[in-house]
């Protein structure tokens, strides 16, 4: 049986274009983290470099075997027997010259338990003149994943899933318990659909979601929300980080996912709709 209670800690940070300056930052947030006894830790979105400019990303970003950021997380896991969910590092792609976007739930012993490229590449032209192609970059995933944890299922997502909610249902469907949506959410859009993505997908499978979140203004001219959120299976908020660099601390208990579902069985409910004529 799946344990029902669970200490989390959500990093909220601003990750800048030195890798070894992001570990530095990482790795204090999350000892920080684990001292007032979390037993997961969730880091943010591109945690291991913040880059805009793919020539001076390419000079630093490793194979996911060699990335620093990845090898101290793996250590640090071990010698504080937690488990840290790494949310998404850039990564050199396997498969071409492309980069990936990948989170990693690494366990207590170290070891990596689950690997997630991220689906849904952030493609998008935002008052302003922002804009991003993230597509252009980097190689997109193809599978949802689903740990098994000791608190049962925990689905993996990245950013821009979040606006795709088959994809939780799917992950819920499938025995998540838990939904992680670790960001670098842009203050614009943000500002707009953050707590109402997060709390939507919440209610909608009956799962927690954490979503660790990057903050405030990047040296490589990004400007992100902040807001690490933990959101119940009924829609509260139960932590919000606001808009500066912490880490915020919650207990969950999940035994509130199955007391959900029963008061509003949706999950269950899917019915075959043929489309529109």
């Amino acid at each position: 049986m799946p344990t029902e209670g669970l200490r989390v800690g959500l990093v909220q940070f601003t990750a800048t274009t030195s890798m070894a300056r992001n570990i530095e930052l990482t790795m204090v947030a999350t000892r920080a983290a684990a001292a007032q006894g979390a037993e997961l830790v969730c880091l943010p979105e591109v945690a291991n470099l913040m880059q805009r400019q793919r020539r001076e990303a390419a000079k630093v970003v490793c194979f996911e075997a060699s990335d620093p950021a990845l090898a101290a997380w793996r250590a640090l896991a071990g010698e504080l027997g937690i488990w840290l969910h790494a949310g998404s590092l850039v990564l050199r792609s396997e498969e071409d010259e492309r980069f990936v976007n990948r989170g990693l739930l690494i366990g207590p012993d170290g070891g990596i338990r689950a690997r997630y490229d991220k689906i849904h590449m952030f493609d998008v032209d935002l008052d302003g003149g922002e804009s991003y192609r993230e597509s252009s970059g980097f190689r997109p995933g193809e599978r949802a994943v689903l740990a098994q944890t000791p608190w049962g299922g925990y689905g993996l997502t990245i950013c821009y899933d979040l606006r795709f909610p088959h994809l939780y249902r799917l992950l819920a469907q499938a025995g998540a318990r838990i939904l992680a949506v670790p960001s670098a959410f842009t203050r614009q859009t943000g500002a707009a659909h953050w707590h109402t993505l997060l709390r939507s997908r919440a209610i909608e499978t009956g799962c927690f979601v954490l979503a660790a979140a990057q903050c405030g203004d990047h040296e490589d001219g990004r400007q992100t929300y902040g807001h690490a959120l933990a959101v119940s299976p009924w829609g509260e908020v139960l932590a919000d980080a606001g808009e500066t660099p912490g880490v915020v601390v919650v207990d969950l208990d999940l035994a509130a996912v199955e007391a959900a579902r029963g008061k509003v069985p949706s999950l269950f409910h899917d019915r075959t709709i043929a489309p529109p004529a």
